[in-house]
């Protein structure tokens, strides 16, 4: 007996395993998600041997909302993991992808979020090869939740890592920070403000791919994106892990306007705010320039500036050269003053 999918929420039977989750398989995820791998609707995926070495990484996305300006949550699952493999140097190959649905949750927005998830698997050329689907009962989760899993390669010869850091990189921020953060905090808690607030979300590994054929093997130390704790938590990691010293200049971090006038209205520093599109590079000071000009030539890297130097003294410590010419000691974030932003 064919079930009904006529009804237009999410039930319990849709995770039992049987025609209900089967149905929901077929007219919905490899309707929009459906290639050659996937489709075969197998245990696991097998991909073709391709030489490099092997990168993988996996993170689970809760935000709320799940849609904003932007993007959404299958945007940001999505180009989430293709960044983590990106700032290790690989070459993003596959996703998996995990969805926790809460019973009730309207298929109209799971719809929404499965097209995004397609699209944003499209445009950065990362297929989804294989999923999984579990419902929870109502009140158990919060609408949706994804895990998305990658892999990728990293070519010989290809080191990066906090630990290179090396006296002397230049340090490189590839947009505007803190977009994400406060977009998702002023939507959440309904706030109002000026100006054209947005997530940042996007894919990097163009750009990366490009710098590491653009530079010389071995010049490019370090990447980090820059999420959760925002450039400032990320920047203290890095110090930490390299043992040197960080110092920033205040007049070249790049804040779009209304970021920073939305920070000024809630008391908020855009060097903690989450970002999801950006990303920190540290390079040898002999090819900052050509690096800088490498990602400005990119969409995703247009706005980008060298931000700050690091050097031998004070290790472990990130400094920041404020506009009216004094110092600021940078620490990581403590608590979480904006929570469920990824």
């Amino acid at each position: 007996m064919k079930h009904d999918l006529s009804q237009k929420t999410i039930l319990l039977d849709h995770g039992s395993g049987g025609l209900a989750s089967q149905e929901l398989i077929s007219t919905l995820f490899l309707k929009h998600l459906g290639n050659t791998i996937l489709s075969a609707l197998e245990d696991s995926a097998v991909m073709d041997n391709q030489p490099g070495r092997l990168a993988f990484t996996t993170d689970s996305y809760v935000v709320d909302p799940i849609f904003f300006p932007g993007g959404d949550i299958g945007t940001l699952a999505v180009h989430g993991t293709i960044n983590d493999l990106a700032m290790r140097g690989a070459k993003p190959l596959c996703l998996s992808l995990g969805l926790i649905l809460e019973e009730g949750l309207p298929l109209d927005d799971l719809e929404r979020i499965i097209i995004s998830i397609r699209d944003a698997s499209l445009t950065s050329g990362v297929p989804i090869v294989t999923g999984d689907t579990k419902v929870v009962p109502r009140g158990k989760a919060d609408k949706i939740f994804i895990n998305t899993s990658g892999i990728g390669l990293v070519a010989d010869g290809v080191e990066i890592s906090a630990t290179k850091a090396k006296t002397g990189d230049k340090i490189i921020l590839s947009g505007s920070m803190g977009d994400h953060g406060i977009t998702i905090m002023t939507r959440r808690a309904g706030i109002a403000l000026a100006g054209d607030l947005r997530s940042d979300s996007m894919a990097l590994h163009t750009m990366i791919q490009r710098l590491l054929a653009g530079l010389p093997t071995g010049s490019i130390h370090t990447l980090r994106d820059p999420t959760r704790g925002g450039v400032a938590t990320s920047l203290c990691e890095i110090a930490g892990s390299s043992g040197l010293m960080i110092e920033i200049e205040e007049r070249c971090i790049p804040v779009r306007a209304e970021v920073r006038a939305a920070c000024e209205i809630l008391g908020l520093d855009p060097l903690y705010l989450a970002n999801e599109g950006k990303c920190l590079t540290l390079v040898a000071p002999e090819v900052a320039d050509q690096a800088l000009t490498l990602m400005q030539a990119c969409p995703e890297g247009a706005e980008a500036a060298i931000i700050g130097t690091a050097t031998s003294g004070g290790a472990g410590r990130v400094i920041l050269k404020t506009t009216i010419g004094g110092t600021r000691v940078i620490t990581p974030l403590h608590g979480a003053p904006l929570p469920r932003i990824c």
